[in-house]
């Protein structure tokens, strides 16, 4: 029997604030005591172990991460930063981090002594630790958590309803950092989503690791379970039958009677969740949380990836259009007209008439990034593009491109590259390029490095080959620097939030399609006004949101119905994101945020009907 105390006595007083009083576990490069602080509360000491930690544990100013996340953060679902600092003891140098005392037990050791029998208890302990993740994927530098398990959600029983708390970062790192290489040894692969086994993670990796939870609270035991504990020593051997596993479909066992008639509805909520596509997982802790509630209709995964998989040719990229784009074009995006002239002159006039352009001694181009805050119509404006010049049209994401094989991701770019220069002239589009080309440094991922270096390779005179790429981004400043110079994605378009006149129109466009149930006296400009610094995407939501509610009470879509869900629906990008966006713009135009200001300039973007 393992008799292991912890490093550090009993009554050892530390920094002349905290006496310990009992050891609590041994982590892999950590340890965790119960202190009294000189103010007679509790509290949590971790203690780490300089010797044991990783290089990528620290930022560039060899900080601990761990405690840097934690000092940023403040909600009621993450457990709370108190204090922190360094301690030498047994002429051994440690850090130590305080948190504040949580009153109660982990949730691995709650559903180790029972299950879950009440459906209520399962969803409010979810919708908690989902609501921490929400605060910390929507800082201005979004925090992935990296470990959410059963082990890392405390119960913090101290009230009359339990209240879960995500605990434990040594694993977070920041989402802008998520080509960095970072040590994995110690995850729980049976909670790991599949694309950080390439060391790739997001925000919906740790959607994927809820849902893992939420279904062991309903079933027992995680999705696709593995007994991994003797593959310890052998961590490289058992990822690829973990992988392998999640190629089989999800399996549920019979429900427990209290939760009869969600069985369903249940089902489907897991299979977005552990869908092994990110963009098919639900994009956000807020829309795990409303399919939850029932606030939204879930789609079953199963079927949908049949169609898909039905209708396209067996590639590692996805057609979407295998013709010349037909549409409207342009004429189909109110608004941002000066963008479009530019976009005419320097693009689109050069790709229709390559012969005068050769005349003029025009170099065809070979790319373009649009950028902007998420919601704003990359993808939209990206196909309507396409229809504009008439060219084929290529969708490919990062997901479909990369491989947890080096070269595999290699030769995957390389078809897509091939496959468009048959069909050509042809448009790629990549979304999120971010994900598929971040910038190249010794942290990088060598997954990453290859990809980028790949791309480059390919784009060598694309524009001459009938190619054309273009980038969606909410973040060109994680992209390679490469990539963007002369000769690339040179040219760069920033798609900012709809204003007031294509506000009117979105609202227009998407409830004139339900005339039929519409009642009468929408007063659109109304809608516009309360809707100031929503997207697009916003605003379709709180049409959805309308028209569901509606059809449930056998009702019209009535105004009062329309303003009584935007005053519960909060736009999804902030001002301080939006301030951020700002500046980008600025640095991406060579110009001062003050000279930006002095401009006082802002494009919008929608859509006409």
């Amino acid at each position: 029997m393992n008799s292991y105390k912890g490093i550090l006595p009993k009554g050892l007083l530390i920094d002349e604030r905290y006496s310990v009083l009992l050891f609590i576990k041994q982590g892999s490069n950590a340890e965790t005591y119960r202190v009294k602080g000189k103010d007679g509360k509790l509290y949590f000491l971790k203690l780490f172990n300089y010797s044991k930690l990783s290089r990528t544990a620290f930022d560039s100013e060899s900080n601990l991460l761990e405690i840097e996340f934690l000092k940023k953060v403040k909600h009621e679902n993450i457990v709370s930063y108190k204090g922190s600092g360094e301690l030498i003891f047994e002429n051994k140098k440690y850090a130590y981090l305080v948190l504040d005392f949580i009153a109660g037990e982990t949730l691995a050791e709650r559903i180790s002594r029972e299950r879950y029998r009440n459906y209520y208890d399962v969803q409010q302990v979810i919708i908690d630790v989902l609501k921490g993740l929400s605060h910390l994927h929507s800082l201005p530098e979004p925090i992935i958590h990296n470990e959410i398990t059963p082990q890392n959600i405390m119960l913090d029983l101290s009230g009359n309803v339990p209240k879960a708390k995500i605990i434990d970062f040594g694993y977070a790192r920041s989402f802008h950092s998520s080509t960095k290489a970072y040590n994995k040894v110690g995850l729980n692969l049976n909670y790991v989503a599949s694309e950080c086994f390439n060391g790739l993670y997001s925000p919906q990796s740790d959607i994927f690791s809820v849902g893992a939870v939420m279904y062991q609270l309903l079933f027992g035991l995680p999705a696709w379970f593995k007994d991994v504990s003797k593959f310890v020593a052998d961590r490289a051997n058992v990822e690829g039958p973990v992988l392998q596993e999640r190629n089989k479909p999800l399996s549920f066992l019979k429900i427990s009677n209290d939760f009869v008639g969600l069985d369903e509805i249940i089902k489907l909520i897991l299979k977005k969740a552990l869908c092994n596509d990110t963009e098919e997982r639900f994009q956000n802790a807020d829309e795990f949380i409303q399919a939850i509630n029932g606030e939204i209709e879930v789609e079953d995964i199963d079927t949908f990836q049949k169609i898909k998989s039905d209708d396209k040719p067996k590639k590692t990229f996805r057609q979407v259009q295998g013709s010349k784009a037909k549409g409207k074009g342009f004429d189909a995006i109110a608004g941002l007209d000066d963008l479009k002239k530019e976009m005419k002159r320097s693009v689109i006039d050069v790709l229709q008439n390559p012969e005068k352009a050769e005349r003029y001694g025009v170099k065809l181009p070979n790319g373009m990034i649009l950028y902007g805050p998420p919601g704003c119509g990359k993808t939209f404006f990206a196909k309507h593009f396409a229809e504009e010049v008439g060219f084929n049209f290529l969708l490919a994401t990062p997901s479909t491109l990369k491989s947890r094989y080096i070269n595999a991701t290699q030769e995957n770019i390389a078809k897509m590259f091939e496959e468009a220069e048959k069909k050509a002239p042809t448009i790629i589009f990549i979304d999120e390029i971010n994900e598929l080309l971040p910038k190249r440094d010794s942290d990088s991922h060598e997954m990453a490095k290859s990809a980028v270096n790949e791309m480059l390779a390919q784009m060598d005179r694309t524009g001459e080959k009938g190619i054309f790429i273009i980038g969606a981004t909410n973040y060109p400043d994680m992209i390679d620097p490469a990539m963007l110079r002369s000769g690339r994605l040179e040219k760069k378009f920033y798609l900012p939030l709809p204003d007031f006149k294509l506000r009117k129109a979105l609202f227009e466009m998407s409830l004139n399609i339900r005339k039929k149930v519409l009642d009468f006296g929408i007063d659109y400009e109304k809608l516009s006004n309360l809707t100031e610094n929503y997207v697009s995407s916003d605003i379709e939501s709180i049409v959805n949101e309308a028209t569901s509610i509606a059809m449930a009470d056998d009702s019209r879509i009535t105004m009062s119905l329309l303003e009584k869900i935007i005053k519960t629906t909060k736009p999804s990008v902030s001002l301080q994101e939006l301030k951020k966006y700002e500046v980008m713009k600025a640095k991406m135009d060579g110009e001062s945020i003050e000279q930006k200001e002095q401009k006082n300039d802002r494009p919008r973007i929608g859509f006409k009907s």
